[in-house]
């Protein structure tokens, strides 16, 4: 079975990778850069920082299941051509999208040359962001009225793993107090200054809350990290993926194209790290089996349809099928699937 996943795995990279890396303009050397969409409706498309940030962490998942010298070269210089695209700069105005650039260079460690340069100005960017307002939490971009959980989640896990453990752990206890629905159990888009509520339930939402339970469970050995991660699971199977186990999907690709495969990547974080947690392998497991049931045969491979329990069409202008966050998202889970599977289920 791991082999099953592994080889279903890198089908869905060979594919992103044929469809959308390119070169920054089509011709900078030592460069990469991923088109937001395939095929193209026009030449220069928008652009969408925060879909490289997760197209790199999609890159060192591969490169972490099977190291090839390419691979690396295309990590180093996806990298460099997000900093060339973003006009020289690491960061930009909002900090969800940061959090998650400076989460996959992270995670890219040496291969990413000037990795330890771009961590330092977004982790610098992510802690002037934090304000008393509303309690604490970072801001969803600079200047705005709104806190959420895409900004403060996946900044909590970065500021973990880079060892401000207890700027992490003030982040997600506002997390706690402010967005999990006592009702649910899930965690909501976020909220404004005055009071009002964003009650949207998005998938990653609840990933990046369990991912930064998960990071600070296994740094502090406090077991409230671990019984909030055991909730936000039971919320997500019970709420999110039922009758079959499957993780819901969308309406149409964009921005929430990506929304899935960011909760798949902290599911498969808590089957690994902290594999007594109930729910996430299985999860993971059901849903890839699903997208894989479901996909599309192209020249390029298989592409993959943005509900996860839905058929996929073969891409083509105006479908969500055609946009790389949907793809990056099915091959978020696919690598989710072969680590899982990979460490195996736990004893008992």
């Amino acid at each position: 079975m791991t082999t099953l996943w592994t080889e279903r795995a890198a089908a869905a990279e060979r594919a992103v990778v044929a469809r959308y890396l390119h070169r920054v303009g089509g011709s900078v050397p030592a460069t990469r850069i991923g088109r937001v969409r395939s095929p193209r409706a026009r030449r220069f498309g928008p652009w969408h920082y925060w879909w490289q940030a997760h197209l790199l962490d999609c890159l060192v998942d591969a490169q972490q299941r099977s190291p090839t010298p390419r691979r690396s070269a295309q990590i180093a210089g996806l990298v460099r051509g997000v900093r060339l695209r973003n006009l020289g700069r690491w960061t930009n105005d909002y900090y969800d999208d940061i959090a998650w650039f400076g989460l996959a260079v992270h995670r890219a460690g040496p291969r990413a040359r000037s990795g330890a340069r771009a961590v330092a100005a977004i982790t610098a960017r992510l802690r002037a962001g934090y304000t008393d307002d509303l309690g604490g939490g970072i801001w969803w971009r600079r200047g705005d009225d709104f806190k959420n959980a895409p900004a403060n989640g996946p900044a909590a896990i970065l500021l973990a793993r880079t060892g401000d453990v207890e700027r992490a752990a003030a982040l997600t206890d506002w997390m706690t107090e402010n967005l999990v629905d006592p009702d649910s159990g899930l965690v909501i888009d976020g909220i404004r200054v005055g009071g009002t509520r964003e009650t949207t339930t998005y998938t990653y939402c609840q990933g990046v809350y369990l991912g930064a339970c998960v990071e600070l469970a296994r740094r502090r050995g406090d077991a409230r990290w671990r019984e909030r991660a055991r909730g936000v699971l039971e919320a997500t199977a019970a709420r999110l993926a039922e009758p079959d186990g499957v993780v819901g999907g969308y309406d149409d690709g964009g921005d929430g194209g990506l929304f899935n495969g960011i909760l798949a990547r902290y599911l498969a974080e808590a089957a690994v790290r902290l594999p007594a947690l109930p729910h996430a392998r299985d999860l993971v497991l059901a849903s890839a089996e699903s997208v894989w049931e479901h996909r599309a045969d192209t020249p390029h491979g298989p592409a993959f349809a943005h509900d996860w329990r839905k058929a996929a069409r073969v891409p083509a202008p105006g479908a969500p099928e055609g946009d790389l966050s949907v793809q990056l998202s099915a091959w978020m889970l696919l690598e989710a699937a072969a680590r899982v599977s990979a460490a195996g289920r736990p004893a008992g």
